[in-house]
């Protein structure tokens, strides 16, 4: 196949645990396309967060599409929001928190997946309500 397409009416979407206060909208990855990397949106609640993770050897992407929020890494915070991009080399310690009144979506990229997309789809399946379809559609009114 020469390319593929998301169809965000079908996108499946993941809580890694049920605590977890982001989850993920699955568009690419090894088990949909035979790629070694992995594409989601990840929507983060108000006042959610990852929990502080790193990655061996992937690089992780991440590029606000709507809300704000604040990037920690190695000890260091930046304040990010739409339009923003984030790289996070292999071995940095990192935590995405949402810090505005809304949710906070982004494009979350990982090279190589190192296990994630697994991660992802081993967790529970969410619904997405209509304000993630509305945001994921691009409309920002």
């Amino acid at each position: 196949m020469a390319f593929s397409v998301a169809d965000l009416a079908k996108a499946q979407a993941f809580r890694i645990s049920p605590r977890d206060t982001n989850y993920f909208v699955m568009l690419f990855d090894g088990e949909s396309d035979k790629i070694q990397n992995i594409f989601v949106i990840e929507i983060f609640k108000p006042g959610g967060a990852t929990p502080p993770n790193e990655h061996a050897s992937a690089h992780e992407f991440f590029h606000v599409l709507h809300g704000e929020g604040v990037a920690r890494c190695d000890g260091k915070a930046v304040p990010i929001r739409k339009g923003d991009s984030l790289l996070l080399h292999p071995g940095s310690e990192h935590v995405i928190e949402n810090t505005g009144a809304g949710k906070l979506y982004t494009l979350t990229v990982m090279t190589p997946n190192e296990g994630f997309a697994e991660l992802i789809r081993g967790g529970e399946r969410v619904e997405l309500d209509a304000d993630d379809i509305r945001i994921l559609q691009g409309d920002e009114a």
